[in-house]
């Protein structure tokens, strides 16, 4: 039973700390991604961010089934009627109080998982280039989507939060909120949240440290050329060895021609001269 009668109500630990790293870091994530999506130079952070999400999705994905209470989906997900008869009250203003998620969040969080697995996998075909162009304008597509969902998400939020007369994005950081004490967490699972940050932020870490290498095999890829121009320019040395077999076949031809021309001129001065 997920809700609660209004007359047994007392703060309660409802969010453990793996539900709650997995918010933030998704946003943050989501976040990030969207912003250096058209940025070349922000390429590798926005491909780290979105491994990133990838990751915080198969994670909620398995601690949706093994993990606490309220964190499991059996706890809040429901079917299409419960979504109705929950918007139908939260249109009269009188929404059924529930511990965890409530219907409408409930389908708003799976249709953001959804989409962003979906977001993720079209991302990591396209950069591979496993398939052809379309891979990307479906990923532009499934972001913008979920771009939607987040709105609609958060101001599910706020409006919840003023019918309830409870700060909702304040218990996804702290973790509690209110309701009958049994139906509190005994354990928040703190070295479990710890863990998936450790590994996010050491990910992260990892990425970064090999930020030099991989441009370096971008840029190879692109073609010398450009990496050719800039040290030439740099070194003008470098620059008159490269272009010294270029160089030096006409130079030599020059001189062959000058000397043969001289030759030409010298014997045109001493022909004999016909009255």
């Amino acid at each position: 039973m997920s809700t609660d009668s209004p007359n047994t109500k007392s703060s309660i630990l409802v969010w453990d700390l793996p539900v709650r790293v997995f918010h933030w870091l998704l946003a943050l994530s989501f976040a990030g991604a969207w912003i250096t999506a058209e940025s070349e130079r922000a390429r590798l952070l926005h491909v780290t961010l979105g491994y990133t999400l990838a990751g915080l999705l198969a994670v909620r994905l398995m601690w949706g089934v093994v993990g606490t209470r309220h964190a499991r989906f059996a706890s809040f997900v429901r079917g299409p009627q419960a979504v109705v008869r929950y918007l139908k009250a939260l249109l009269r203003g009188e929404p059924e109080h529930f511990v965890g998620h409530n219907p409408a969040g409930a389908l708003a969080i799976v249709a953001m998982m959804a989409l962003g697995a979906l977001t993720a996998l079209t991302g990591w075909a396209g950069y591979n280039e496993i398939v052809g162009e379309w891979v990307n304008e479906v990923h532009e597509a499934t972001a913008t989507l979920m771009l939607v969902m987040v709105g609609v998400h958060i101001a599910g939020v706020v409006v919840a939060s003023r019918l309830h007369r409870e700060n909702l994005a304040a218990a996804m950081v702290t973790g509690h909120k209110q309701g009958p004490p049994e139906q509190g967490l005994r354990s928040a699972w703190r070295s479990v949240g710890v863990l998936i940050l450790v590994v996010v932020l050491g990910f992260w870490g990892w990425q970064w440290s090999m930020a030099p290498a991989q441009a370096a095999a971008q840029g190879a890829s692109e073609g010398d050329a450009p990496l050719e121009a800039a040290a030439l320019e740099a070194n003008p040395a470098a620059s008159a060895l490269v272009g010294g077999d270029a160089k030096a076949k006409p130079k030599a031809a020059s001189k062959h021609d000058h000397k043969h021309d001289h030759k030409h001129d010298h014997q045109h001065d001493h022909a004999p001269k016909r009255d």
